[in-house]
């Protein structure tokens, strides 16, 4: 009987990022990735979304933005989690300095000039490597493009409001992967050592040569960090 492992991907990104990890792990998991939750503003209803919408009990993984939708769902239903993956994330609340960043973003957009993942924002989310990949780089504005101006709006509202879940970490009681690449500029890995260290007996993996997005930068590297984890 296989797992039921639900993915959650992050600000602008589509099921569609999970691409290689379900192609990779189909057989020792039965892979979800919700788009319930895309509608919503907040990080509270986003999770009671998904929720409803998947098995009683399930293992647990998101990236970046959907990490902080994962932290939510650990809040309201720990019960239901048998493990959980951190990849690329934060379990900080937004810095003054951030909200504002965020909230140019969405005054930008608001007036017409939403432009998706921009090659300014590349160097952001993919290692240098990986900035000149054109199949990488024209699914992830694909993507970004099939979010839109609305949902992201929406997403970087949520973003924004988002609580300090670092005295949460210290409660989770499962298996605990805190995964991150090495070269990600936007969540860093001093955040992602602090959460390994709140996190009880948690796994903390380092990927070299890799920025933002693992699973697919590096999908067969991620891919056997969460296998690892689901055997735990």
């Amino acid at each position: 009987m296989r797992e039921p492992l639900v993915l959650i991907p992050g600000l602008l990104l589509t099921d569609d990022f999970w691409r290689e990890q379900i192609a990779r792990l189909s057989d020792a998991a039965q892979c979800i990735s919700p788009r319930c939750h895309y509608d919503q503003d907040n990080f509270g209803d986003m999770a009671r979304l998904i929720l409803a919408e998947v098995p009683d009990r399930f293992a647990l993984c998101g990236l970046s933005m959907g990490g902080y939708v994962a932290q939510e769902i650990m809040r309201q239903a720990p019960q239901r989690v048998t493990r959980i993956a951190l990849m690329d994330t934060s379990s900080r609340a937004d810095t003054p300095e951030q909200t504002e960043r965020r909230s140019a973003l969405i005054r930008l957009s608001q007036i017409g000039r939403f432009k998706g993942v921009t090659p300014q924002l590349l160097p952001l989310l993919l290692h240098p490597d990986n900035q000149t990949n054109k199949i990488l780089v024209d699914r992830i504005m694909a993507m970004a493009e099939a979010i839109g101006r609305d949902g992201f709006i929406r997403q970087q509202t949520a973003i924004i409001n988002r609580p300090d879940g670092r005295p949460d970490l210290k409660t989770y009681k499962v298996p605990a992967l805190v995964l991150c690449g090495r070269q990600d500029a936007l969540t860093p890995l001093e955040l992602h050592d602090e959460m390994a260290s709140l996190i009880p007996n948690a796994v903390q993996v380092v990927l070299e040569h890799c920025g933002h997005l693992p699973p697919m930068e590096l999908p067969d590297e991620t891919a056997a960090a969460l296998r690892q984890w689901l055997a735990a």
